[in-house]
């Protein structure tokens, strides 16, 4: 059932952004009704055979619709401005239009008709009026039509303050419950015991995540004997974040610095979790990545994700696909700073950046076909 309700939001999340030129209020509305499911499925988790990944769908539901009402509200703005524009720049047309309808309406017909140069006068004004009448009423139910469109844009402005409250509190309630049952699990298989001096020796004897990724390879390597095979996943891998690639394998950043993985811009807070079956090969903070999460797919293969501000799982844990194993840093925006000018769009709310290499026999290879990311 929480599964149903997690793909449902999802579903509802990816169509309401799924075309820049679709409706922004049918789509604001359809994300609305997105949380409303996240909500409801949240409360259905402590019922979840699979606790941990019913409230890790929970999370992802939660940041879809967030995110697609951000857009659909994004939209509405812009077109609000577009219609406001448009009623100011016509402004002296409505007025003209407005008195020629009233004078129209206070008038009756036939004095409407009566012309004083006599019957022919009167016969050619008769069809004037019909020809002109049509015309009037065209442009009369054009400006309805955009006066109506602009009533309902505002009332769903209006309306989104609490949508949002309501949304980003039960995303927060969803974190908080995932994050405690992670901590309580402890039905995960192990391939190993970390061993707490090899690990301390290892970090003080490394000053670059290349050279400690190398000797991480080199220890406990009986730990992938049956996991499914990865490599079968190649070109259909999940980011491990809802995000945006910043910059790509080997690009340089505006340092002219490369680094041999990819940059993904998310929001704050956002859940990070395991593109495939891995073992957890190393986690907690290292030189200056904040915290890292390297996890190991296969056995010639590595993934490292950095980063993060927390991050779950004990080294030796095997995870499944999807598993959660961090969140980013920052803070949830004030309902304001949600809402704030969200016309200037260009992902501008995602302020936080999650680092990933993956690495094969210890070099580092560009993992844009591994995800999909060639396609684009």
């Amino acid at each position: 059932m929480i599964r149903a309700l997690a793909c449902a939001v999802l579903l509802m999340a990816l169509a309401a952004g799924a075309r820049a030129e679709s409706d922004p209020v049918r789509d604001a509305k359809r994300a609305a009704q997105a949380l409303d499911l996240a909500a409801l499925a949240l409360q259905q988790a402590d019922k979840a055979r699979d606790r941990i990944a019913a409230l890790t769908q929970t999370v992802q539901a939660y940041e879809a619709g967030l995110s697609a009402l951000r857009d659909g509200m994004r939209r509405a703005i812009i077109r609000e401005q577009a219609l406001q524009n448009d009623l100011n720049a016509r402004r002296a047309d409505i007025a003209r239009l407005t008195g020629v309808m009233q004078t129209m309406q206070r008038s009756p017909e036939s004095l409407l008709l009566l012309h004083p140069s006599g019957p022919l006068g009167t016969a050619r004004s008769g069809m004037l009026l019909a020809d002109i009448a049509p015309a009037l009423q065209q442009q009369a139910d054009v400006l309805a039509r955009d006066l109506n469109e602009l009533a309902v844009l505002r009332t769903l402005q209006q309306s989104a303050v609490d949508t949002v409250a309501q949304g980003l509190h039960g995303a927060q309630a969803a974190r908080i419950a995932l994050a405690q049952a992670v901590s309580d699990r402890r039905d995960l298989p192990r391939r190993f015991t970390a061993d707490p001096d090899a690990m301390r020796t290892l970090l003080e004897s490394t000053d670059t995540l290349e050279g400690f990724a190398a000797g991480l390879a080199g220890l406990n390597r009986e730990t992938t004997s049956d996991l499914p095979l990865f490599e079968a996943r190649h070109g259909v891998l999940p980011l491990p974040v809802q995000g945006t690639v910043l910059r790509r394998f080997d690009e340089a950043d505006a340092a002219g610095i490369r680094r041999p993985g990819l940059l993904i811009a998310a929001r704050p807070l956002a859940l990070v979790t395991t593109p495939a079956p891995a073992t957890i090969r190393y986690r907690g903070p290292l030189l200056d990545y904040g915290n890292v999460m390297i996890l190991e797919p296969a056995g010639d293969y590595l993934l490292v994700l950095a980063g993060m501000d927390r991050v779950y799982g004990e080294a030796g844990q095997v995870l499944p696909a999807g598993a959660p194993v961090g969140l980013m840093g920052g803070k949830d925006p004030k309902i304001e700073a949600f809402l704030a000018d969200p016309a200037e769009g260009g992902g501008t709310d995602r302020t936080e950046t999650l680092y990933m290499e993956l690495r094969q026999g210890g070099t580092p290879i560009d993992p844009a076909s591994w995800f999909g990311l060639n396609k684009e």
